[in-house]
């Protein structure tokens, strides 16, 4: 049996539990090394002070731009990708990959030169205060030297998770972050460079990365393939990339744009209310990240068995990642909870950081139950080519909701509103998760197909 015929037998008939838990244990393992590398980050420049840790988080908001666009290409090249290896059309996904990736490296360098010329503006509408700034231009110029490589890298791990091989996805963001992790301390106070270390630090750990994961392809460990003869934007296929990966773009940049109001909205509370809702933002992420490493080790599975036509074993999948992703979401949330005071002041011992960031991290935590059923039902939608209702579920969580969140409830309840924003947002979401997961699954064929078509 060769490899493309073994990896199709694995994906259509491993028992479901069996084969999302071996497609997670990748993905879990580098999303949370990936947020214990931010978490560090933060630590580390919170002993800086809180314009040093503000600036932080005033970049990691202009860092999810970039990436929104690597996981726009990623995400919808390696859905096609999946389902038409799933149809057994190799050429075709061959095609559509080299397409996300080369397009990918080529909007990240647009979006570094273009940052470059409007550094000065850019940190300031990125949230920054007076005293932010100064910070903030020496983090970001390092980040924009990484920009071509960061997008091109979310694109490539993308396509290897939905090709149904995480794990040599993980190898090379995890060596990224590892390095990550040794340079920063290094760079930041062995060698006296400060924020510009943490930045420098992060900029070598994602080029890294790009070669690890480029190798990967190099070197015939994949099933599709990376060429620049095979790059064809006509023909509907560049269309049809990004409008499944569209979701990914939304949630990242209506996600991007609301953490520029937030930062902007909390700047008026000092230099501390920035701190502690950039603290917050990242140990919420960290416990959302294993709930999402599940959903991931699902999206290639939901993908694969869609252009197969075993519709079962989307519907199985589904419930599965739903049930796991909520009883670990649950464990940790409690655990963070009872020391939330504790955990906010290991990266800043602050008593303002502190006090503003509990209250804050208690009510994200709250509010974090209800998000596996709108996140799974997202990569259901955005795996099964439905981008439409993906693209919804994005806007809502990330925007819609999001946003106008911010605007009125700081002008009603000041910094507590701000506090506030995030968490009604997940929760209002919940509402219109149910209802498109409901319609997806019925209008899914009640019958597999023996005669799949991607």
């Amino acid at each position: 049996m060769n490899k493309q015929a073994a990896q199709f037998k694995k994906m259509t008939e491993t028992p479901i539990p069996t084969l999302i838990i071996g497609l997670s244990i990748p993905t879990v393992i580098n999303m949370l090394v990936t947020n214990i590398y931010n978490l560090v980050d933060t630590a580390f420049v919170g002993r800086l002070g809180n314009s040093a840790s503000g600036a932080v988080g005033i970049v990691f908001g202009y860092m999810a731009i970039i990436q929104a666009f690597g996981f726009m290409f990623g995400q919808g090249g390696g859905s096609i990708v999946s389902r038409l290896l799933g149809a057994k059309e190799t050429d075709n996904a061959s095609v559509n990959a080299s397409t996300a990736f080369f397009f990918a490296l080529g909007f990240g360098f647009v979006i570094a030169v273009a940052s470059f010329f409007f550094i000065d503006p850019l940190v300031m509408l990125l949230g920054s205060t007076e005293t932010i700034a100064p910070y903030a231009k020496e983090y970001i110029v390092y980040i924009l030297i990484a920009a071509p490589f960061m997008s091109a890298s979310f694109t490539m791990n993308n396509i290897l998770r939905y090709e149904g091989k995480a794990a040599l996805g993980m190898v090379g963001l995890l060596s990224g972050s590892i390095l990550n992790m040794i340079g920063d301390p290094i760079l930041m106070f062995g060698l006296k460079m400060g924020v510009a270390g943490a930045g420098l630090s992060t900029c070598l750990s994602q080029i890294t990365s790009f070669f690890i994961l480029l190798s990967a392809f190099l070197r015939g460990q994949t099933t599709s393939k990376l060429s620049p003869a095979l790059v064809k934007p006509g023909n509907g296929i560049l269309l049809n990339i990004c409008a499944i990966g569209l979701p990914s773009l939304l949630r990242q940049g209506l996600g991007s744009i609301a953490t520029i109001i937030l930062n902007s909205r909390a700047g008026t509370y000092g230099d501390e209310a920035v701190a502690a809702m950039s603290i917050v933002s990242r140990i919420s992420f960290f416990i959302f990240s294993i709930a999402l490493g599940v959903g991931q080790g699902f999206q290639p599975v939901s993908a694969f068995n869609y252009g197969a036509g075993k519709y079962s074993r989307v519907r199985k999948g589904f419930k599965f990642t739903l049930l796991v992703g909520e009883c670990l979401m649950t464990i940790a949330i409690i655990v963070v909870f009872i020391k939330s005071g504790n955990i906010i002041g290991v990266f800043r011992d602050d008593p303002a950081v502190i006090e503003i960031g509990t209250r804050a991290l208690r009510l994200h935590l709250i509010s974090l139950l209800f998000l596996p059923l709108s996140m799974v039902t997202e990569m259901l939608y955005q795996s099964t080519g439905h981008s439409g209702g993906a693209s919804m579920l994005s806007s809502l969580r990330s925007g819609i909701f999001f946003i106008p969140a911010i605007i009125i409830l700081s002008s009603l309840r000041g910094l507590a509103g701000i506090q506030e924003a995030q968490p009604l947002a997940y929760v209002l979401t919940f509402i219109p998760a149910y209802i498109l997961c409901v319609r997806l699954m019925r209008s899914m064929p009640k019958e597999d197909d023996n005669s799949p078509s991607a």
